[in-house]
């Protein structure tokens, strides 16, 4: 498709599966910034699931709502037709009972080629930004300590098989077919790539991470005990993050959005001591020995992004809470 135009608020982008996490921050942001949004769900009937979104400043005057199954071949021809941007957010919700290759990981990249299928058929469409994840780039049987993980950096699949990392892999496979079909059908692609994503939740429902953020807060170590280091970034960054890579035309490639990478322990004594009121755990059990590195996050700084510190990320991610009504009202924040 050649170099990507320059995007302009009153444009009309597509955001798949808007009623995510992200998704929906994505859509919130499009919208402050002046954006006509056109965004994907796969039940219109679902209150639970749109509602937030119609209510979003801007969304009775710009946005536009369409039913799409990823699953489903051609499902996004007439949803992208006309957009001149498309954000691929969605992922299948998928479990697995007998087989991760065929049940979690094959829907996972059938969605993914599905959209960009319907991109490439779509002479409007001038650039297709994915999100992926840093869980594509940093599992290795090898990496060598003190390690900088950067946009040429790849998870293993085989090392991701061997340790039944069904979800990494899922997300390796997916971003690597991804960018085979972008260069053969010559797709103008962007990925983007974060890391635990943390912050406010929009939707009705909590996100699986706000989950697991709620289960720190209550003493439950079993999802931060897996990988005894990761990186930490806040939702509204990476909204924006999604937003420059598109504006930008000379974006190209994969964009690491970690705003920093800790320990687990490092992590849980900071919450600790910030919000004594909760019993944060300060030592983690490690199933999986992973060493010391960190993520390049410069291509995306050099694009104006200032990353939130972790602090203002869980701040943000308990005042959710405490609007939500999961903390008692005399609790205090800090």
């Amino acid at each position: 498709m050649g170099e990507a135009a320059q995007s302009s608020p009153g444009e009309l982008v597509c955001v798949t599966g808007a009623n995510g996490f992200l998704a929906s921050c994505l859509v919130k942001c499009l919208l402050e910034r002046g954006y006509y949004v056109r965004a994907t769900v796969r039940d219109l009937g679902n209150a639970d699931k749109v509602s937030h979104l119609l209510r979003l400043p801007g969304a009775s005057e710009r946005l536009e709502l369409r039913e799409a199954d990823l699953l489903t071949e051609g499902s996004f021809d007439d949803v992208v037709r006309g957009c001149r941007r498309v954000f691929h957010t969605a992922s299948p919700v998928t479990a697995f009972t007998v087989d991760p290759e065929l049940e979690m990981i094959a829907p996972a990249v059938n969605g993914t080629l599905n959209v960009l299928k319907s991109c490439a058929k779509s002479p409007s469409v001038r650039r297709v930004v994915l999100t992926s994840s840093t869980s594509a780039i940093r599992f290795m049987p090898e990496m060598p300590s003190n390690s900088v993980l950067d946009d040429t950096s790849w998870s293993s699949e085989d090392f991701c098989r061997k340790y039944k990392m069904w979800y990494y892999l899922a997300k390796t496979v997916a971003e690597r077919k991804a960018w085979e079909f972008a260069e053969k059908n010559n797709l103008d692609l962007v990925t983007v790539l974060p890391s635990f994503v943390v912050g406010p939740v929009l939707p009705k429902n909590l996100s699986s991470t706000a989950l697991d953020v709620l289960g720190l807060l209550k003493g439950d170590v079993k999802k931060f005990s897996i990988y005894p280091r990761m990186g930490y970034v806040h939702v509204e960054d990476v909204a924006l993050a999604h937003i420059l890579v598109m504006e930008a035309p000379g974006a190209r490639g994969r964009y690491i959005c970690s705003s920093t990478v800790m320990d687990n322990d490092k992590l849980g004594e900071l919450l600790a001591m910030r919000y004594p009121q909760f019993n944060v755990p300060t030592k983690f059990p490690e199933s999986y020995k992973s060493k010391y590195y960190t993520l390049d996050t410069s291509k995306l700084e050099k694009l104006g992004l200032k990353f939130r510190s972790v602090e203002d990320m869980f701040d943000d991610c308990l005042e959710n809470f405490y609007h939500r009504g999961l903390f008692s009202l005399t609790d205090t924040l800090y």
